[in-house]
């Protein structure tokens, strides 16, 4: 393998890797979105968790995060999107810092 090959491989392998985290970080940003919405819906234990894990799945629906925003949004009603996307973009912040912390 020539050193081009070496390198367009190894790119290849980081931009996996990258999209894997952040695809990973970007799940669990929506699980600690689903459980801070839960608990200002008073949801606590096992019933915050499954909303949390509803709020995941709702990512799947479409591309990007609107899905998410939307059910969110419909199932707090005091909210507005903005404010839901606020959140999210914080809460990926925290995701990103605890994987890290992982490590």
């Amino acid at each position: 393998m020539t050193t081009f090959d070496e390198r367009e491989s190894a790119f290849e392998n980081k931009f996996a890797h990258d999209e894997e985290m952040n695809f990973k970080a970007q799940a669990r940003a929506n699980k600690l979105l689903g459980l801070w919405a839960a608990e200002k819906m008073g949801k606590t234990g096992d019933e915050a968790e499954a909303y949390a894990k509803e709020v995941i799945v709702a990512d799947f629906e479409e591309a990007g995060h609107e899905d998410v925003v939307r059910k969110v949004v419909g199932d707090m009603g005091d909210v507005t999107a903005e404010e839901i996307r606020a959140k999210m973009a914080e809460l990926l912040l925290v995701a990103k810092e605890q994987m890290v912390n992982e490590v």
